[in-house]
């Protein structure tokens, strides 16, 4: 072996390599835990002083490189052996193997070797024309000289055998290029140069074709050309899947090649494989070399790197996708829940009538009613209906879903119980996957005599109870918060989001005794069949007294306890401790503790929390993390972690895509967050865009660091396209007007009130910006958003990045003049163009000059 060979990485410099952000002995931890049947929860929540306090992000990049690791080594394996079989694997070669840990470069080594189905040159093989091919390869390489007078033609002529194909001098020249041709396409070499320049250099450019649409989703790709590297960056995927997408349906034409401007670009990549082609000038067979070079470039190396390329495009935009859909499922799932109330819930239809379901405080159907809205009559007669089963079920809220009709029932259900006096909140609530949910077999299983729109309106009064313990029943998909979530790939979502749904369920804990099955198979160490025999169990022995309980259930191993046991809770348990997140391997440390400082263990939850925090020596045996933790939960016994719930309304005047003006001032929800922006509801059945420009003054890198999923906003409408359907938002604010509620920071909740501040100093001018409590801006009265902004007779002085413009100075008479109306700058709702609407801009302000 050479002293100067490379040597094959182990999994630990591997992943130091790979993840220096992570430290390896608390990955190592992680993948001995793994082994031992640990889940990820549990390993982030009840094994911090090994993993030196990993979070669930940190142990699934743990995971998945160990993963990845044992996958690349057994494909190393198998290409070694399939050489081996061949007696050509070198010790040269095995060193190379085993040092390549890309998958391409790995791919690259083995392709010489690899078995094909019949080609061209494989035919020419068997017809004996291989050492006519050495031969023209060797002259022109320096390692053999031609004798006198042995010309291609001459020496061609004696591979000649007409029982083989080969009839005469052209078509043994014409094997011998097609053995050529393979042997400079296999070359690794050659094929990491033209896969470094499309990646360095190389542009994907996009182009309409015949079949493309008027005003077309997919205009502003009609020619279009991006960098493949800046594809690749999450920020911009989400523009190749648009382009694949137009792609797929017909209306785009997709090519990888190099700048627009660079027309050299090919024929550098083609002078590579003619220069490694033909090394001696003027040798037999320079011409069809160097023809046999462009044809391996042109016809074999390029179209295989540039579906490498594509590739890797999908793979990094599917993984940017699928980060920010379980982003968004993590913002859904920990929404702040009403809690334990009566809930009225309402499926709104049209045509078969809005759909009315009671449910206790438990969640349990109590009875349901079909109202009409379709006429007056029928109106009459609903307004008695609802406010009659609100009464008898004492419903302290009334759900109602967002779809068709929706923003019509719950005007109609609000006015209802205001003239009867009833005191009860009404929630638009999203109802998506309440369809998948109903005609499910958990949902047959549930209400099996239940119209299927009714289960609809028991789904929809549960999601305003606990978003999570009901969202669990459906796919995650199926929420509808995704990027392209139907162009991913399937399995790679899946497994995102299931895990999205673990955590989040571990997060907030779970209710033994009322939890449902869905619910109960995400808690740690669980599973469908232990949840299953858990409610079997529950339903025929009665309630759980303790935790200790679930050793009682069949099949419910130590090892599920251990796993399981912390994330569930007993309210009203005899030992306290049941209904916090401390495990109950730490019951004895406690109990000990509670002893020695002559108190019981209930005296310390609450107030006597601090009684703990003063023990050094519990800190000391049970680790600083764990200690803290541990601390936090008998300050907060039972803490549900998510926000508190605070009922929302939209505009009363906005119920259509028609009743939306520009310069409308309209509160909002945010139903998703993408790379590109945000679309929030403003209550009229349709999305609305905010594009990422328009989501403050300041400049937004990433929208997932600005907005999440369920955060109430104030938007001014910028722009309203009845027939595409589409609507463009701001956040920005214009003179005079107040600014909307700042977004808080990555990480913080954001549903429910903001925090109320402490007084303020008082002003040292008047304020020039309306109060801050004033209603929403009427439509009337709203700013004309089409004003053109006046331009300057000179241009700007330049100032320092990031200062502001100082405002106009004051007027003779003391007063501050007022800025000249500024008009907003365009916002685009459409993900696929969203240059689109400039283009009207510039239209109307030439048309106005």
């Amino acid at each position: 072996m050479s002293s100067t060979a490379a040597v094959a990485p182990t999994f630990e410099s591997w992943f130091r390599a790979q993840h220096p952000d992570i430290p390896f002995p608390g990955a190592a931890a992680v993948l001995d835990l793994a082994k031992d049947g640990a889940t990820v929860p549990f390993i982030a929540r009840y094994r911090k002083e090994k993993t030196g306090n990993l979070d669930e992000v940190q142990i699934r990049k743990a995971l998945l490189a160990r993963e990845r690791f044992d996958r690349i080594t057994a494909r190393q394996a198998a290409i070694k052996d399939a050489i081996e079989r061949q007696k050509k694997l070198t010790p040269e070669l095995r060193e190379k193997i085993e040092a390549a840990f890309d998958l391409d470069t790995l791919e690259d080594l083995y392709l010489p070797y690899k078995q094909k189905r019949k080609s061209k040159a494989a035919v020419a093989r068997e017809a004996g024309l291989e050492p006519l091919a050495d031969w023209i390869w060797n002259c022109a390489h320096g390692t053999e000289t031609p004798q006198p007078g042995q010309t291609l033609d001459i020496w061609a002529f004696t591979f000649r055998n007409p029982e083989k194909g080969v009839a005469d001098v052209e078509a043994a020249i014409r094997g011998a290029e097609d053995i050529l041709v393979e042997r400079l396409a296999e070359l690794s070499a050659l094929r990491n140069t033209v896969r470094t320049a499309l990646w360095a250099r190389g542009f994907l450019s996009s182009r309409k074709t015949d079949k493309a649409k008027p005003n077309s989703k997919y205009e502003n790709y009609f020619d279009h050309h991006e960098k493949t590297a800046g594809l690749r960056d999450p920020a911009h995927s989400h523009r190749y899947l648009a382009m694949r997408r137009g792609a797929a349906e017909g209306e785009l034409t997709l090519s990888l090649g190099g700048p627009p401007a660079d027309a050299a670009f090919e024929e550098d990549l083609v002078r590579g494989f003619e220069m490694a082609a033909c090394g001696v000038p003027d040798s037999p067979g320079q011409d069809l070399l160097l023809r046999a070079a462009r044809r391996a470039f042109k016809e074999h190396v390029l179209p295989g790197i540039e579906n490498e390329v594509h590739r890797d495009l999908k793979e990094a935009s599917d993984e940017a996708a699928i980060r920010v859909f379980a982003e968004n499922v993590r913002r859904i799932l920990l929404a702040a829940p009403l809690g334990p109330k009566p809930v009225l819930g309402v499926d709104p239809g049209l045509r078969t009538g809005c759909k009315l379901a009671a449910v206790d405080a438990s969640g349990t159907y109590l009875k349901s009613e079909v109202i009409q809205l379709q006429s007056e009559e029928g109106k009459a007669q609903a307004k008695g209906r609802v406010a009659e089963l609100a009464r008898e079920s004492s419903a302290r809220a009334v759900a109602v879903g967002n779809g068709t009709g929706g923003r019509e029932a719950e005007v109609f259900v609000r006015q209802s119980l205001e003239e009867q006096g009833i005191d009860a909140a009404v929630v638009l609530v999203s109802e998506a996957g309440a369809s998948v949910y109903s005609a499910s077999e958990i949902a047959r299983e549930e209400f099996p005599d239940l119209d299927v729109t009714m289960r609809g309106a028991i789904s929809i009064a549960r999601r305003l109870q606990d978003p999570l313990a009901e969202l669990v029943k459906i796919e995650p998909k199926s929420i509808g918060v995704g990027q392209y979530q139907h162009d991913v790939a399937g399995r790679a979502l899946e497994r995102s989001l299931e895990g999205v749904v673990d955590s989040c369920v571990n997060q907030v804990g779970v209710n033994l005794n009322t939890a449902s099955e869905p619910l109960l198979a995400h808690v740690s160490g669980i599973g469908p069949a232990l949840a299953k025999a858990i409610v079997l169990h529950r339903r025929e022995k009665g309630l759980f007294a303790s935790r200790a309980g679930l050793l009682d259930v069949a099949r419910f191993s130590a090892k599920s306890f251990e796993q399981a046991a912390g994330f569930l809770r007993v309210p009203g348990a005899p030992h306290p401790l049941d209904n916090t997140g401390v495990h109950p391997e730490r019951y004895a440390l406690l109990e000990g503790l509670a002893t020695r400082l002559g108190k019981s263990v209930a005296e310390l939850l609450g107030p006597g929390a601090e009684l703990v925090r003063q023990a050094a020596e519990l800190r000391e045996e049970v680790g600083a993390f764990t200690f803290d933790d541990i601390v936090k939960e008998l300050e907060k016994p039972g803490r549900d972690p998510r926000d508190t719930f605070v009922p929302f309304s939209f505009r009363d005047d906005v119920h259509e895509l028609q009743d939306l003006k520009p310069g409308m001032v309209c509160p909002g929800l945010v139903t998703n967050v993408t790379n590109f922006g945000a679309f929030v509801d403003v209550g009229v059945h349709q999305d609305g865009l905010v594009h990422i420009s328009q989501m403050g003054e300041r400049f937004v890198k990433d929208p997932r660091h600005a907005l999440s999923p369920g955060d109430r906003v104030e938007v001014r409408v910028l722009k309203v396209d009845l027939a595409k359907k589409q609507i463009s938002l701001t956040m920005k604010v214009t003179a005079g007007e107040r600014r909307p509620p700042r977004p808080r920071g990555k990480g913080a909740p954001r549903v429910g009130p903001e925090k109320p501040r402490g007084p303020k100093a008082p002003p040292r001018r008047p304020a020039r910006e309306a109060p801050r409590d004033r209603p929403a801006v009427p439509p009337s009265a709203a700013p004309q958003a089409t004003a053109p902004r006046p331009r300057p007779s000179a241009p700007a002085p330049d100032r320092p990045r990031g200062e502001r413009p100082r405002g106009p100075r004051p007027a003779a008479d003391g007063r501050r003049a007022q800025p000249p109306p500024r008009a907003p700058a365009p916002a685009f709702n459409n993900p696929f163009a969203v240059l689109a609407s400039l283009k009207d801009d510039k239209n109307d302000d030439k048309k106005k000059s």
